[in-house]
């Protein structure tokens, strides 16, 4: 249905109303005017019909016919009326327009006849003389109390209805004219009528907007003014309640965007209501798009959906834990409770994710660590112990036995010695790491090295190796001695004892950027790429025999990680089977 503007559906019924009104006006004047002008004419007939009465009456009542006629014929030019006088009988004795003796006998005219009975008659009808209509308005002649004759006036109808059409038609056009100039005025007092709705109506486009801020104009009129100031403290009340809610949302956003946690919603039809940035990078949704969607059409987890079938069907908190698909595996911890509306009806649930996946990992390290630590140490403990017991054992004969024994006893003990100072070392670099209570000072890198290599001199004497250093006696950063110089030894001890004799071994130290990269390459064996990414984990060892051979306790690449994480810098390794290994410590360059 096609709306129209108020003016539009108010006004036409207004204009009907003024043409309407105008008309009923008109004709109820015209019949007035008609009438009053009828009974003035008849009044005025009446009166002069009265003076020529005066006038003839003597003529009449001495029957001097000729000059009576010509009289009528005087008093009928001055007055513009025609005049007629008639006798008893009926005979014409005198008229104004006509000669008497050509003209019928009048006694059987209404009017005539109704003045013998001494009252006035009026009547209007064809005249047969004249061949038009007229008024007749006859008055009785009394002398003596008897009807001695009858004086008639009569004036032409159509002059009346000339006269009266004249009249008729000044008021068609005053109507016109009046009809025009209301329909003008009364389009114009709407238009000032309808200007405050429109604004009103502006002014409400405008709130739904959201501009809440305008104040709608108050006008002169009361009803108007009233919606105005209704629909302007709405607006108030409205902004400050969105304001509120606004500010209560981005609360809620904020306070769900900061949590570790991952949040997500669902309705009773199993959809998503909300859900923050966590919840939305585990499960791999956009954090805009996935809202309204089935949980079912945007996550592929088969434990998760039966997951959350169990938390529909239960009234209490429920977890279980979840690993996530992918390139590298994710644990999750949920926990799912049932949301309930204010009647206490079920209105969807709610879950929480919360990665452990660090835990778990730290959990597996922790526990590779106790039996890797076990049995690194069960190996010496049980060779010592069976040396012990052979010793005990033995009758003392063999002096030979004996020292051989006391000797395994004595490389055990070293290496049980070695793997506890490991342990000590490693322990606490983690403890001063986490404290913050490294102690980092300006030092030449060049003195750090030279020392590394000086350590390791007579080891690569003894493996037949070549150890070059490479250097600028400029170099400074800030660091720890004796951290930094542990970490290296135990690179070029590594560097030494996997390489073939005769290799050479190069430690070098150069800028990159805003890094300093110590590097200590070998000529070794080399390692599989499978092992690079766990080469400086605890215990780790890619040929334990062979380590154990070198007298390895399988914590020393593990020491160069914390030393060089210590300095807020990383290591990393580059490694070719049969090509050989280089071994980095980055550390953060400081001017």
């Amino acid at each position: 249905m096609k709306r129209r503007k108020l003016l539009w559906k108010v006004y036409p019924y207004y204009f009907i109303i003024i043409v309407i009104s105008l008309v009923l006006t008109a004709l109820y004047a015209s019949h007035e005017i008609h009438r009053t002008y009828v009974d003035e004419i008849t009044r005025t007939l009446e009166v002069r019909a009265r003076l020529v009465d005066r006038q003839l009456r003597h003529l009449l009542l001495e029957s001097d016919t000729t000059v009576l006629d010509r009289q009528c014929k005087e008093l009928g030019r001055l007055s513009n009326t025609r005049i007629t006088v008639v006798d008893a009988d009926g005979v014409v004795l005198g008229d104004s327009d006509e000669d008497p003796q050509s003209m019928e006998n009048h006694g059987n005219r209404p009017e005539i006849m109704r003045a013998y009975t001494g009252e006035v008659g009026v009547e209007t009808r064809f005249s047969n003389t004249l061949q038009r209509t007229m008024m007749y308005v006859a008055v009785p002649v009394e002398e003596n109390g008897e009807i001695v004759g009858v004086v008639r006036t009569s004036y032409a109808v159509t002059t009346v209805k000339q006269t009266l059409g004249a009249l008729y038609g000044k008021f068609v056009v005053s109507g016109i004219i009046i009809t025009i100039i209301a329909t003008i005025v009364s389009l114009v007092v709407f238009r000032q009528l309808t200007r405050p709705l429109k604004e009103l109506q502006e002014g409400a486009e405008r709130f739904a907007r959201g501009d809440l801020a305008l104040k709608l104009p108050v006008p002169d009129t009361e009803e108007i003014a009233a919606l105005a100031k209704s629909m302007n403290r709405m607006a108030a009340e409205l902004d400050a309640r969105i304001r509120t809610i606004v500010q209560e949302r981005n609360e809620r956003e904020t306070i769900l965007a900061s949590m570790s946690e991952g949040i997500l919603a669902l309705d009773t039809h199993e959809k998503i209501v909300t859900l923050n940035r966590m919840a939305a990078d585990f499960l791999g949704l956009h954090l805009e798009q996935a809202p309204g969607k089935l949980i079912h059409e945007v996550v592929r987890i088969a434990d998760l959906h039966d997951f959350i079938e169990k938390c529909f069907s239960s009234h209490n908190v429920v977890e279980m834990e979840i690993t996530l698909p992918g390139k590298t595996e994710r644990c999750l911890q949920v926990r799912g409770t049932v949301l309930n509306d204010v009647s206490g009806n079920c209105a969807g649930v709610v879950l929480v994710f919360s990665d452990i996946t660090r835990m778990k990992k730290l959990e597996n390290i922790r526990r590779d660590f106790v039996a890797n630590v076990s049995h690194e140490l069960k190996t010496p403990i049980t060779a010592i112990t069976a040396s012990v017991e052979t010793l005990l054992d033995d009758d003392g004969d063999s002096q030979q036995n004996n020292r051989r024994f006391l000797e395994m006893i004595a490389r055990h003990a070293d290496r049980l010695n070695s793997l506890v100072e490991d342990l000590l070392s490693l322990a606490r670099l983690e403890a001063e790491s986490e404290r913050g209570d490294v102690n980092l000072t300006r030092n030449r890198l060049t003195d750090i090295l030279e020392s590394s290599v000086q350590a390791c001199r007579e080891q690569s004497i003894h493996y037949n190796t070549t150890i070059t250093l490479t250097c600028g006696s400029d170099l400074e950063a800030n660091l720890n001695p004796v951290q930094l110089e542990q970490a290296v030894t135990n690179l070029i001890d590594n560097a030494i004892k996997y390489s073939d004799a005769g290799a050479t071994v190069s430690v070098d130290a150069s800028i990159s950027g805003d890094e300093i990269i110590i590097s200590v390459q070998d000529q070794g064996c080399g390692i599989e790429e499978k092992h690079l990414p766990r080469l400086f984990e605890r215990f780790y060892q890619v040929d334990k025999a062979r380590s154990r051979k070198a007298g390895g306790t399988g914590l020393g690449l593990a020491i160069v990680k914390h030393v060089a994480l210590a300095h807020g810098g990383r290591v990393s390794v580059d490694s070719s089977p049969g090509v050989g290994s280089a071994f980095r410590i980055h550390i953060p360059r400081t001017k």
